[in-house]
């Protein structure tokens, strides 16, 4: 906002206002990760972010990984990370150390890090109030303890949210017979997206969105209806790591999510240039 006119500051609000009007009182939940939870410049901007949210009336949910985490802990006891088609290979020593990182230090820090912005935040995980539910996710490889989620239990997230909480939440989640399992972040957020019949799921990435030429970032595709998602596929536009991400979209506005995107967590303020402006930013599924 260095050198922008006060004439151009005046329209920037004019443009929110009716964004400010559909979304008060309702819920969106995002997915945080990649670069935004690393770098300290851009989560202080998510985290002012979520505060402006919360101030006008929106339900936010805040999802949350934290995989170079649990390399990172793997790593100081002289485990070695193994992945299989992108998902982490879980034993039991390394679900303990899943469990430990992510409800317990990322999920706090994030907690209190909402907070010193003058957030009020609750940090939960799957385990609270069987919030998500698993079993062993079925492949042709054991994974050990990675999940598959069975059921979403909202109770406690709604319960945080009426109260005027931003619940952090982390997803770890519970087996039937007591066990605990790793599930992917993007999924689950997904998940409590529809199970909460949320106006929004934004995924925040290192990516621009869906790219036509993905070493191009001028090809930006801003919309996809979700029925344009195979004949995407099959002309090889989304590709790889994007595939599972863009079935989480697909997925939750089938659920009935009304809007799903993929943004940049890179830029600064991403998420209020999502929600609050004309353009948008990223790619939308709908």
């Amino acid at each position: 906002m260095h050198n922008i006119s006060e004439q151009d500051k005046a329209n920037i609000l004019v443009q929110a206002l009716p964004y400010i009007q559909k979304y008060a009182g309702k819920t969106i939940v995002v997915k945080y990760g990649g670069n935004a939870m690393i770098s300290e410049d851009l989560k202080d901007a998510v985290m002012s972010d979520i505060v402006l949210l919360q101030l006008i009336g929106i339900n936010v949910v805040l999802v949350h990984g934290g995989g170079p985490e649990i390399s990172g802990m793997l790593k100081k006891i002289g485990k070695e990370s193994r992945f299989i088609n992108g998902l982490r290979v879980t034993d039991e020593e390394t679900i303990d150390v899943v469990q430990m990182v992510l409800a317990g230090k990322v999920n706090k820090s994030l907690v209190q890090l909402l907070e010193q912005h003058s957030g009020k935040a609750i940090g939960l995980c799957g385990l609270d109030g069987r919030m998500i539910m698993a079993e062993k996710k079925a492949s042709g490889i054991d994974l050990g303890y990675v999940g598959e989620i069975t059921e979403i239990n909202t109770e406690v997230i709604v319960n945080a949210t009426q109260n005027g909480y931003v619940p952090i939440i982390s997803t770890v989640a519970g087996g039937y017979n007591g066990d605990v399992y790793n599930i992917n972040a993007d999924l689950a957020a997904a998940r409590i997206a529809s199970e909460l019949k949320a106006a929004k799921l934004i995924l925040m990435t290192d990516i621009r969105g869906l790219l036509r030429n993905k070493d191009d970032d001028s090809t930006l595709i801003p919309v996809v209806n979700v029925s344009e998602v195979p004949s995407l596929k099959r002309e090889g536009i989304i590709s790889g790591g994007m595939i599972p991400k863009i079935e989480c979209c697909v997925e939750a506005v089938r659920r009935g999510v009304r809007r799903a995107h993929i943004i940049d967590g890179r830029i600064p303020h991403s998420i209020l240039i999502e929600m609050f402006s004309d353009e948008g930013i990223g790619t939308m599924f709908y």
